[in-house]
């Protein structure tokens, strides 16, 4: 997310009540998540096994809480509580605003473009020429629906990120202020969700298909012509490359690839990035072969215990015989 203009990283400090490393003139043009992070964009940090890698990111402004060493050309921001103060900026510069009224209008759609009853289209949305919207669809801020785009009865496109801290009073939720994009000529099945990003977007590419029932996660981005089958759900800041085909009830785990042209089969599991040009079935998901020879060894487990224990108690009669 970028800021409406640029700001002071002193100025950034007295929002937060925070100490600061660096000048105090020293531009800060935004804010975003490590993996989208561009220079100018504060980036959060609040345990020491991903210091090194938020200080060494495209961020130029850390949020931090250690006191540490400021790389050149960079700024700290010092908190007790980065993942809070993360928060209290989202709150300043991209705070939830409900409709006053129902009939409030601030979303823009394009030629030849049908919405259907009950449809809730909220503010600053873009819906693109030659879209069907049918009834019951949801459609939170900010999102982009492209050309050509049809969304099937009671998706909803925009919803926060599954994104919590925990606390000992409980789970503290990371405000979410991205976007959902949807690329032309994608069609969303019905009751869908597809999670808008939480400072970036979730990008649902150019000719996919979705099938009902499909959940996407916070900042997931699909490529072109995925086909993705009932029931899948796939975590946050997951890349799907094109021509992907995923079918019914695969679940996919957080911060992976799958690889251009890979070919998930149903009710696998996929707890790692995976190739391209390949099919996969399983839990965990691996690619046929390795799983066929997986499941032959298995199956010989049953012949290589009755060997054994044959070969026990032959062993054990040789050592009668001898004793006699």
């Amino acid at each position: 997310m970028k800021f409406p203009s640029t700001y002071k990283l002193s100025e950034i400090a007295t929002i937060l009540g925070c100490e600061f490393v660096g000048e105090p003139d020293f531009p800060v043009t935004g804010m975003n998540e490590i993996h989208v992070v561009t220079p100018g964009d504060i980036v959060f940090v609040d345990h020491p096994k991903y210091y090194d890698k938020a200080l060494a990111s495209a961020a130029t402004t850390v949020l931090i809480n250690k006191k540490v060493d400021c790389p050149e050309g960079k700024a700290l921001l010092i908190s007790d509580d980065p993942f809070r103060d993360f928060n209290v900026l989202t709150k300043k510069f991209k705070p939830f605003t409900a409709f006053a009224k129902a009939e409030q209008t601030s979303y823009k759609v394009g030629k030849n473009s049908i919405i259907q009853p009950n449809t809730f289209i909220s503010k600053d949305v873009v819906i693109g020429d030659n879209c069907i919207i049918h009834s019951n669809v949801s459609i939170n801020n900010d999102c982009i629906i492209g050309d050509n785009v049809i969304i099937h009865s009671g998706t909803v496109i925009g919803a926060d990120a599954f994104y919590y801290k925990k606390r000992e009073s409980g789970y503290d939720k990371l405000l979410s202020n991205g976007r959902v994009v949807i690329e032309d000529n994608v069609e969303i099945g019905a009751l869908c969700s597809i999670d808008r990003g939480v400072t970036g977007d979730t990008t649902i590419g150019y000719g996919s298909k979705l099938d009902n029932q499909v959940q996407i996660g916070h900042d997931t981005v699909l490529g072109k012509h995925v086909l993705i089958a009932s029931q899948v759900g796939i975590a946050g800041c997951v890349v799907i490359e094109d021509e992907v085909i995923i079918w019914g009830q695969v679940g996919i785990t957080s911060g992976i690839t799958i690889g251009k042209k890979a070919v998930i089969s149903g009710k696998a599991g996929v707890s790692k990035s995976l190739e391209p040009n390949k099919s996969y079935f399983g839990i965990p998901a691996d690619d046929f072969r390795s799983k066929y020879k997986e499941i032959a060894a298995i199956r010989q487990i049953p012949e290589l215990k009755k060997e054994i224990e044959e070969l026990k108690s032959k062993a054990n009669r040789d050592l009668k015989s001898s004793q006699i």
